[in-house]
């Protein structure tokens, strides 16, 4: 199984991004694992914020591959401890034949189509975070989910 990180643009704040790029190095050395980075619906004076939805959506369907297992990063999704996300991830290996894409939307969420297509949604907090930290906060919950299952010190309860 392949872990997949799809988001929408760029992250431009270079010391997030030397984070989010330090912890999926970290990632790569137990399970392959890569970042995906579709470009954000810029937004103009004609494009309202469901046009905007909608075409982040289709950019995210058709980044999709057949037997994808899709799983939205989403205020209103089920909240894990690092030991229960790092189950999780443990229990897809087994079933998830090819990718577990996890994704991150534009700046309104996700289209209706995108939250039909998923198969599950993971909150990382009730609170809400710029979407680059969100990255760089769900790369490194990856590395803990690693090390928790291989019984490694990273994580203390």
């Amino acid at each position: 199984m392949k872990i997949t990180l799809l988001v929408i643009g760029k992250t431009t704040t270079a010391s997030i991004a030397s984070g989010i790029n330090d912890y999926a190095a970290r990632v790569n050395r137990y399970i392959p694992f890569d970042i995906q980075t579709l470009p954000d619906a810029r937004a103009s004076k004609s494009m309202t914020e469901a046009k905007q939805k909608e075409a982040e959506g289709k950019q995210i369907l058709g980044a999709l591959k057949p037997g994808d297992r899709l799983v939205l990063l989403d205020e209103r999704g089920q909240e894990l401890t690092s030991r229960q996300f790092s189950e999780m991830i443990e229990r897809r290996a087994q079933t998830v034949a090819k990718r577990l894409v996890f994704a991150v939307g534009g700046p309104y969420g996700f289209s209706e189509e995108v939250y039909a297509r998923a198969d599950e949604k993971l909150s990382l907090s009730k609170m809400t975070f710029p979407h680059e930290l969100v990255r760089l906060f769900f790369v490194e919950q990856l590395y803990r989910a690693q090390t928790i299952s291989r019984g490694e010190p990273y994580h203390h309860d």
